[in-house]
C-alpha cells in the first residue's frame, strides 16, 4: 500500500535569502508530474548534489527542492506499458536534482524516457556505487573507443583521479588494458589509484604547463578530463597526432586557453561529454557495459556508505575538495 508521506532530504531557503536542508516529510501527492512512480532504495552523492544542498542557483533555483541527480529502486506504478510494478530501475541525470525532485527521497516520480531497466549482473546497490560518476567515465571510454585509442597506442591520462568519476573512469580503463597515468594532487590517494589499476601516477604540476607553448611534446595517446580550464588545454598540447581527450568536468574553471593547433596539426579530437541528457539507446549500452566487461572489479572498496542525514558532514567534504572515490546514499532498505 503506498504511504500518504515519504521522508526526504528537503532544503529550503528563507525570506532573507538563506538556505538550509534537514529531514523532512512530504506528500505523494506533492512529487512532480509523471508517469512513472518509484521507491527509491539507494542514491548517491556527487559534486552537482553537494552545490544542490547548498542552494547554488546554478543547480536549482526552486525551493523547497529535494536535491540528488541519481536513485535506483522498485517501480510503484507506471502508465507507460513497459514497466511494472516490482521491475529494478535506475534514474541517473536529466533533471533531476536539479528542477525537479530528486533521489534524496524515498520516492520519485518520473518520465518513462528518463528510466533504464537494471541491467544483469549489477544490483540496485552496485548501480549507486557506479552511479552518474561511473555512467560518465562510461561515455568517456566509450569516446575514446569510438576514436581508435585502443590499449596498445600509448599512455592515456586522467585527471581528477581521486574523485567520483576519475576513479572510475582509471578502474574501467585499466581492466580494459589501456596504460593508465592517473593525476592527482592527492599524495594519500596514490595507493587507492594503484589498487585501481594506475600504472602510474603523478601530480598536477607535472601536466598542467603554464608555458604559453601552443603545442607540447606528445605524451598522451588520450585522456580523460574531469578538471577543465588550464589543466584541459595543457592535456590537449601534449596529446600525441590523432588522439582524444574526454572533457567531462570544469572544477578548474570554464575557459580552455588554447590554440587551434592540437585540433588542425595533430588531428586531435576534443570530446565533450553530456552525461545529464544524453539519450536513452546510449544510457542502455553503456549500462549494460557497466555491469559486464567494464564493471570495475574494486566497487565495494571504492565506495563509502551514508544515510540521509549523514548529507551535511559529507556535502563539506566534497565540496572542500576531501572525498576519494564513491559517496553512496541509503535511502531505505531493500523490499
Amino acid at each position: 500500500m503506498l504511504p500518504e508521506t515519504f521522508a526526504c532530504y528537503l532544503v529550503s531557503k528563507d525570506d532573507r535569502g538563506a538556505v538550509a536542508g534537514r529531514i523532512d516529510r512530504r506528500g505523494i501527492d506533492e512529487l512532480p508530474d509523471g508517469d512513472t512512480l518509484i521507491r527509491v532504495v539507494w542514491s548517491s552523492l556527487n559534486y552537482k548534489d553537494a552545490l544542490a544542498v547548498k542552494g547554488h542557483p546554478g543547480v536549482n533555483k526552486v525551493f523547497p527542492h529535494i536535491p540528488g541527480v541519481d536513485a535506483a529502486g522498485t517501480v510503484v506504478q507506471s502508465d507507460s506499458g513497459e514497466l511494472v510494478a516490482g521491475d529494478p530501475v535506475i534514474v541517473t541525470g536529466f533533471d533531476m536534482g536539479s528542477n525537479r525532485w530528486g533521489g534524496y527521497a524515498e520516492y520519485v516520480r518520473v518520465p518513462r524516457a528518463w528510466v533504464v531497466p537494471l541491467p544483469a549482473g549489477l544490483s540496485l546497490r552496485e548501480s549507486m556505487m557506479l552511479g552518474t560518476a561511473g555512467f560518465t567515465a562510461g561515455l568517456c571510454v566509450d569516446a575514446l573507443i569510438k576514436y581508435d585509442v585502443a590499449p596498445g597506442r600509448g599512455n592515456v591520462v586522467v585527471t581528477g583521479a581521486s574523485g567520483g568519476v576519475g576513479s572510475m573512469a582509471v578502474a574501467i580503463l585499466s581492466k580494459l588494458g589501456y596504460r593508465v597515468v592517473a593525476v592527482t594532487g592527492k599524495d594519500a590517494a596514490h595507493p587507492y589509484l594503484r589498487s585501481l589499476g594506475a600504472a602510474e601516477i603523478i601530480g598536477r604540476k607535472a601536466l598542467d604547463d603554464g608555458s604559453g607553448r601552443p603545442l607540447l611534446s606528445s605524451r598522451w595517446a588520450g585522456g580523460v578530463d574531469t578538471v577543465g580550464g588550464s589543466m584541459l588545454a595543457s592535456l590537449l598540447r601534449a596529446t600525441g597526432r590523432g588522439g582524444c581527450v574526454a572533457a567531462c568536468g570544469m572544477a578548474g574553471g570554464v575557459e580552455l586557453p588554447v590554440t587551434v593547433y592540437p585540433f588542425i596539426l595533430r588531428g586531435v579530437v576534443l570530446a565533450g561529454i553530456d552525461a545529464a541528457w544524453g539519450p536513452l539507446p546510449l544510457r542502455h549500452e553503456t549500462w549494460s557495459r557497466l555491469a559486464g566487461p567494464w564493471k570495475p572489479d574494486r566497487l565495494e572498496e571504492m565506495s563509502d556508505f551514508i544515510d540521509l542525514g549523514d548529507l551535511p558532514a559529507k556535502v563539506d567534504e566534497i565540496l572542500a575538495g576531501r572525498i576519494t572515490g564513491r559517496v553512496v546514499v541509503r535511502i531505505q532498505g531493500e523490499s
